[in-house]
């Protein structure tokens, strides 16, 4: 028993003295940092010039000041509590990798804005299984990011992740009104279900996980609250009646209230779009979330006694976190509360036209803008580009260069998006007439044949019509992450926006496209679009009043065209399409056995593979080419998929580290092509 209480004491002393180390002066904004878990990475192993790494796992401290002038963005912050100095404090999870000895790394912070609190990025680049505490040599993968040097962080910014301590997570109060009364608004949630089912949540999912919990609705049986259901996104809603449902779950055989759920009698049909407008109190202070990424990453910028060090912050986001960071830009978070810029390079990835409900309130993070489910939130609303596509028209940049703070910006989004996140729309004219040049900062590229986010090897079907898309974006992120940091670092051009045009028609609306007529195969009959919506009077203020919105405009998306195989035109063409094996699509159909069959899927994509040989095709009265017309050999096939990695390696979308695994993973393709 004297030893625990020993082991006891000396934890709570190393703890101690690990908080004092690390708390520095407050600089940018930063309190201290509470470093709970200190641990060598795989014992010590050393990465590359870098040496061995280590991980901290804690809580960052913030305060800000609501008077600020670099604050007065956040919503809702005048009416949070305020502490004997007069500002206002909150709290955020931090992970980090870092390298033992600073000096041996690169000098650069990467890090990922966390998508609904989880860690992707090792997973992505360095090709390892995720995992929220990477602690294996399989979780580590082959350290693409520790061997170039990176301290690798994330850090909580969403208030609502679902409850799950592997996840990082904001610590946020919550606004008050006058004499601390509870403040009081509508709250809206939607859902569409893959099977019947009597009781939803209010949470929003993302397949079928909740990604966040969302607001608890503020009585049990307001007549003010709506349920409505409808076939598609701008159809009518039809409203169900009051007493047929009613806020509770089945628990152990019997309905319990609860105000997080909803039940149907009669229960939900899979297909439809479910809609409840609720009143919620107590809104959370959403944008510390975007201040908490801020002043962070300043801090570690700046103080040099910090927990760990850099000279140079990146940031990357991925679908909402990406949304994160173009909202950040837009509410021109880059620069902290003494006007310095933050990060010097960004990387917004499969976030299509969006933005998002980060910062108003009763801010739901989470929500996004799937074909069968999120319409109408904060997020596919001008401005879509970063420069104003018309006169007068607002660019997602402005307040960034007017603060001078913006930074060196890659803008890339996959097939999927330009069908189902209204990707087009960050380059073309609002009217889709014509194309836009992006802001000199900012390059944008489209990497063909994608899906939003890259399925395991090889292709399988869940929810689709097709097999799934597989093709990977990992070796491309790769190039990405070297091309900004040589242009941020050295002054190394990266390579020019690459994407379809308008002008060279491999940009078109829908009733163009030239999607050849395979037997069996469905082409969606619509696009995700961007909207002018209207949530009240407020709105530029933060509030939403109106809900669910009116729509007063709709902005129209473009697809890119396709070839005679289907695989898109124009953007930055993957080995895939150059050689292809198959289509390769960003869209992919909802299985009738989840219904509303004519939908798109949620993030996924079509592999739709060639027939092997001529008569193969006769057969099935295929109009694609087979493989043997294509490839008289395997050797054919290699020397012109080599061909096409070379020039994307001389384009700089590609590494010359990464050649001999693509060329095993071509070859894995050739293998699945031929069964």
């Amino acid at each position: 028993m004297n030893q625990r209480l020993a082991a006891a004491a000396w934890h709570s002393a190393a703890l101690l003295a690990i908080v004092c180390l690390f708390a520095g002066e407050g600089l940018a904004r930063v309190q201290r940092v509470e470093i709970t878990r200190r641990e060598d990475v795989l014992g010590g192993k050393p990465w590359g010039n870098a040496g061995a790494y280590e991980k901290l796992v804690g809580r960052v401290y913030f305060s800000v000041k609501p008077e600020n002038a670099h604050n007065r963005q956040i919503i809702d912050l005048p009416r949070a509590d305020r502490n004997a100095a007069g500002e206002v404090e909150f709290s955020s999870d931090v992970y980090i990798l870092r390298p033992k000895e600073s000096s041996r790394g690169n000098g650069a912070l990467l890090l990922e804005i966390s998508n609904r609190g989880g860690k992707g990025i090792l997973a992505i680049m360095n090709g390892g299984r995720p995992g929220p505490d990477p602690t294996t040599e399989e979780q580590f993968g082959d350290g693409f990011l520790l061997r170039n040097g990176y301290t690798v962080a994330w850090l909580g910014w969403q208030w609502d992740v679902r409850d799950d301590p592997s996840l990082v997570r904001l610590y946020a109060p919550v606004a008050r009104g006058p004499m601390g009364a509870h403040l009081r608004g509508p709250v809206r949630t939607d859902f569409t279900l893959n099977e019947a089912r009597d009781e939803a949540p209010l949470a929003h999912l993302v397949r079928n996980i909740v990604g966040g919990q969302g607001y608890a609705a503020a009585d049990a049986d307001s007549p003010y609250d709506v349920l409505t259901v409808r076939d598609a996104p701008l159809a009518a809603r039809q409203p169900i009646e009051r007493s047929r449902w009613k806020f509770a779950r089945m628990a152990e055989g019997k309905l319990t209230p609860d105000r997080r759920s909803i039940h149907l009698d009669g229960g939900f049909q899979p297909g439809k779009i479910y809609e409840l407008v609720y009143y919620a109190e107590d809104p959370v202070v959403a944008g510390l979330g975007l201040a908490a990424v801020r002043d962070f990453a300043s801090y570690v910028k700046n103080d040099k006694q910090a927990v760990a060090p850099v000279a140079r912050a990146y940031t990357v986001g991925i679908s909402q976190s990406g949304r994160f960071l173009r909202q950040f830009l837009f509410d021109d978070f880059n620069a902290d509360e003494d006007g310095r810029q933050v990060f010097d390079g960004m990387i917004s990835h499969v976030a299509g036209a969006g933005r998002g409900s980060f910062n108003h309130r009763f801010a739901q993070p989470s929500r996004d803008g799937q074909p069968m489910s999120a319409f109408f939130f904060p997020v596919d609303i001008p401005p879509f580009a970063t420069t104003g596509p018309c006169k007068g028209c607002t660019g997602l940049l402005d307040r960034a260069a007017g603060s001078n703070t913006a930074p060196k910006i890659f803008l890339s989004n996959t097939s999927y998006e330009y069908w189902s996140r209204a990707a087009s729309l960050i380059h073309t004219s609002y009217d889709a007439k014509g194309d836009l040049a992006p802001d000199p900062r900012v390059r944008i590229y489209m990497f063909a044949g994608l899906q939003h986010a890259s399925d395991p090897f090889p292709p399988q079907r869940t929810e689709g019509q097709q097999r799934n898309n597989a093709n990977p974006v990992r070796f491309f992120w790769r190039a990405m992450l070297t091309n900004l940091d040589a242009w941020v670092a050295r002054g190394v051009e990266p390579p020019p926006t690459t994407v379809p045009r308008v002008a060279d028609g491999t940009l078109v609306t829908l009733d163009k496209l030239k999607f050849p007529k395979i037997p069996g195969i469905n082409v969606p009959r619509s696009t995700n679009l961007g909207f002018q919506l209207d949530f009240g009077p407020h709105f530029t203020e933060g509030i939403i009043t109106q809900e669910p919105p009116k729509v007063l405009a709709t902005f129209g998306t473009l697809v890119p065209q396709t070839n005679a195989d289907g695989n898109d035109l124009g953007g930055v063409t993957p080995p895939e399409l150059a050689v292809p094996l198959a289509t390769y699509t960003g869209w992919n159909l909802r299985s009738p056995q989840i219904s509303a069959p004519e939908q798109r899927t949620s993030f996924l994509g079509s592999y739709i593979p060639f027939a092997r040989t001529a008569a193969e095709r006769a057969a099935n009265h295929d109009p694609r080419l087979s493989l043997a017309e294509r490839y008289p050999s395997y050797d054919d096939y290699q020397r012109k998929y080599r061909a096409a990695i070379e020039k994307l390696i001389q384009q700089r979308f590609l590494l010359r580290e990464d050649l001999p695994a693509l060329m095993e993973r071509g070859q894995a393709e050739w293998q699945e092509a031929m069964k």
